[in-house]
């Protein structure tokens, strides 16, 4: 399957009124400002969106939201986290029913050790749970997070059963060995790289893009990383930095440097923010890059 070149998606920072909920007054701007500075799209409710903390009613509020204020549904892709078949189904067919732009797809995480064919029967599951619509569904492979790897065997597996529904991978494992595999196996997948440190290599190797947090903070810093496969040493110096802390409540207190409004520091718990002293910091390191261009 031939896929038109993914580019660079936000993995956008869900932001938190006073009183925990989902601030759509805050998101809406932060996304515009994403897709205006050179993102295609965003991706809500992944990772760095806090997207496993979000309830279902919450989910559909903040994209109706957004489809609402005329940010296009193609313009959109959605995070989907659960670990029962049907949550799982029914927060992707919440996304196709809309006419996202496609599903990214985390395995399921409580159970430890599972072996290929049990993920195997898993997302065959879940896609024979969504129906019909089930399609440009990528999967999500950070075990840093889910403790569950996907293997490059399980991925070519998934992908010949399913052509019509497995349209790419978003790899977050910081493995680079592992996305070397990946790319050599799976080159007509899109597959798009999630640690930003090797991002222009992956694209130099084939990949197709990026789903970003830093792209919440400095997406046409990384667009010659996303287009050209070209290196950013100050950028992955900031990432090596940023990645000593809980990496999302710093990607958060960037987007608050950034924007000067500190109420985008607020996570949803279990996570907390932080620490002033070590934001100060990171938005230093921030402060310097903004002053040189990209080579």
């Amino acid at each position: 399957m031939t896929h038109q070149f993914f580019g660079l998606s936000v993995a956008l920072a869900t932001p938190f009124d006073g009183d925990g909920q989902v601030d759509v007054a805050r998101a809406i701007p932060h996304a515009r400002w994403c897709l205006a500075n050179g993102c295609g799209s965003v991706t809500l409710f992944g990772t760095t969106g806090e997207g496993a903390s979000i309830a279902s009613a919450e989910r559909e509020a903040l994209l109706s939201s957004f489809l609402a204020d005329g940010i296009e549904a193609r313009q959109i892709a959605v995070g989907v986290m659960a670990n029962a078949v049907a949550d799982a189904a029914a927060q992707a067919r919440q996304a196709l029913d809309a006419g996202c732009r496609g599903v990214l797809l985390a395995p399921p995480s409580y159970f430890k050790g599972l072996r290929d064919d049990g993920l195997f029967a898993w997302f065959a599951a879940v896609f024979a749970a969504i129906g019909p619509k089930a399609r440009d569904v990528y999967l999500y492979n950070i075990p840093s997070v889910t403790a569950v790897e996907l293997s490059v065997a399980l991925i070519g597996q998934l992908k010949q059963a399913f052509p019509a529904v497995v349209a790419g991978v978003k790899d977050s494992s910081g493995n680079w060995p592992f996305t070397q595999a990946l790319l050599e196996a799976h080159r007509d997948l899109a597959i798009l790289i999630g640690d930003e440190r090797g991002l222009a290599a992956g694209v130099r190797l084939g990949g197709q893009g990026a789903i970003s947090g830093m792209a919440n903070i400095c997406p046409g810093r990384m667009l010659p990383m996303v287009h050209k496969g070209r290196d950013d040493a100050e950028l992955i110096a900031l990432v090596d930095e940023l990645v000593h802390y809980p990496v999302i409540p710093a990607v958060k207190a960037l987007v608050a440097h950034r924007t000067g409004d500190a109420a985008w520091s607020t996570t949803r718990a279990p996570l907390v923010a932080l620490p002033e002293q070590d934001a100060k910091r990171l938005a230093g390191l921030f402060d310097r890059i903004e002053q040189t261009k990209a080579a």
